[in-house]
């Protein structure tokens, strides 16, 4: 520390010291104004309720007033408007008979806003817990008051939950009734629509495919069988041609069964197997005449070597029983023939509608594709319909038991944990702030009069300052003399001084602790 800090420390020591009194009596002057200014000024109690926020027990469903777990914040933001209200606080305070002196001033709306300041809502940092304060001059009321705002908030938070239920229900089952309308609807529309154009439908589209192709399949099987039942009456009709010649061979005495007169069995079967050779030239295996010839040859072999010569009766009886025999062939082949026709006759009828069959399944196929277009139309919003439909119907019954837990309340709630009490001291004025505020304005006054003394008086206090205002030094310096009368009077006044600031500061602890002690100070 230079010699220029000292210097500057001892003159702060020095004006402390000479300006004593100055301070003294700033602090005691403003000790007395802080003191009357606490004992006028009117005292303001607190009173505080806390209540806490008890969410459902229950599992909270989505449609219920709340979404999950609510923040208490919000609700509180929500019950806070509704608690605060003008209706509300009007009937709080004509309840209590508040601010009657300005409810006889001003207006109704300043006496609500004046309420309004004077209520204190604040959440706790930790868990769903907060408080409701009411500020007033009546302990007793603010008392009352503070409870009434407490159960005002338990009442607004049972009725809002309730009326938000019930309104939700009631939206939920308004708009379930809408979208079921449109939904039947929707569905009407498509049914007609599906029962319209039912084989034309792209779904359709395969089965179709198929019969087309069953169709073609039974056409060309119709066609077959016309051919071979064709082939079959030509054969037959061969057959008869046949059986026609040989009766008359017959009547020659001639025939291809029988042989000749004369004719061995050995020349018989060579000339049946020529026979049989000029038939599969002609016919197929399984043509009747080429399979009852084989039966013959098989006859024939085994008879070959071992069978007698027939007698003249027996010759002459086997032309009649052969023509017996060709009559009833012919009149069974005339039936086939019949039967033949007959056929013939409802294949090709059946063949006739195959293509008007095939030309209406093709046009079915062909109109799949405008169908299914148009379906994808008619149903481009159906599925949206249906899941917001079965959203509504989740949402409306949810709603529902919302509403009728609301109704029971089992709902989230508020409760009373610690309702208002009596306040016994003032939160309003504070004595002690008040005092160390009326220390540092008298601490504040009396430095701020120093320096503006100091600012003021321009005389010099040492001779280093007159060595720089002058730039020249200072050989020597005189200190002053005081005479004896000076400095008697100086210690009469020293002594008045530190008397009458003793007396003073001694009768205002004294007054300060009598105040204290009557109740009117409260520390």
């Amino acid at each position: 520390m230079d010699s220029k800090q000292r210097q500057l420390i001892k003159r702060c020591v020095d004006l402390v010291i000479d300006r004593w009194r100055l301070i003294a009596a700033s602090l005691l002057l403003a000790i007395t104004a802080g003191l009357v200014y606490y004992l006028y000024v009117p005292k303001i109690y607190q009173s505080d309720a806390l209540l806490s926020y008890e969410q459902r027990q229950i599992n909270p469903a989505k449609m219920a007033p709340e979404e999950g777990k609510v923040k208490l914040e919000e609700t509180l933001a929500t019950l806070k408007e509704m608690v605060m209200s003008r209706n509300s606080l009007e009937k709080v305070i004509t309840q209590f008979s508040l601010y009657e002196e300005a409810r006889k001033k001003l207006p109704i709306e300043d006496v609500i806003e004046s309420m309004r300041k004077d209520i204190i809502i604040k959440p706790a940092p930790k868990g769903d817990i907060f408080s409701v304060s009411f500020q007033g001059a009546v302990p007793q009321k603010v008392m009352r008051v503070t409870n009434s705002l407490a159960s005002l908030f338990i009442e607004e938070n049972l009725k809002y939950r309730e009326v938000r239920a019930t309104e939700t229900s009631k939206y939920t089952q308004d708009e379930l009734a809408m979208s079921k309308k449109v939904l039947d609807e929707k569905e009407l529309l498509m049914r007609d629509y599906k029962l319209k154009y039912f084989n034309e439908m792209p779904e359709q589209r395969e089965s179709n495919l198929a019969r087309i192709k069953a169709l073609n399949e039974r056409s060309q099987g119709i066609q077959n069988s016309i051919q071979e039942l064709e082939r079959t009456k030509i054969m037959a009709q061969e057959q008869m041609v046949w059986k026609q010649r040989l009766a008359a061979t017959r009547v020659t005495g001639e025939t291809v069964g029988t042989g000749r007169q004369g004719e061995t069995n050995v020349e018989r079967l060579q000339r049946l197997r020529v026979y049989l050779s000029d038939l599969l030239s002609k016919y197929t295996e399984q043509h009747p005449e080429v399979r009852r010839t084989k039966q013959l040859i098989e006859q024939l072999e085994g008879k070959v070597g071992k069978e007698q010569p027939l007698s003249p009766q027996s010759a002459a009886f086997a032309p009649s029983r052969a023509n017996l025999l060709d009559s009833m062939e012919s009149q069974r082949l005339q039936l086939q023939l019949k039967e033949i026709d007959s056929n013939i006759k409802e294949l090709r009828f059946s063949l006739a509608t195959v293509p008007e069959e095939i030309e209406k399944y093709q046009k079915w196929v062909e109109a799949a594709p405008v169908r299914e277009a148009e379906w994808k139309g008619l149903t481009r919003d159906y599925e949206e319909l249906r899941r917001h439909y079965d959203y509504l119907v989740a949402q409306n019954l949810q709603a529902q038991s919302a509403e009728k837990l609301e109704h029971n309340q089992k709902g989230s709630k508020f409760k009373v944990i610690d309702s208002a009490r009596l306040p016994e001291k003032p939160s309003k004025p504070n004595f002690l702030k008040i005092l160390l505020a009326a220390i540092a304005a008298g601490l504040a006054l009396s430095v701020g009069t120093i320096v503006a003394m100091e600012f003021i008086d321009t005389s010099f206090k040492d001779a280093r300052e007159i060595e720089e205002y002058l730039g020249v030094p200072v050989i020597s310096a005189i200190p002053y003399l005081e005479k004896d009368a000076e400095t008697r009077r100086k210690q009469v006044l020293l002594r008045l001084s530190v008397a009458l600031v003793s007396i003073y500061g001694t009768i205002l602890l004294a007054a300060i602790a009598f105040l204290w002690i009557k109740g009117m100070i409260i520390v």
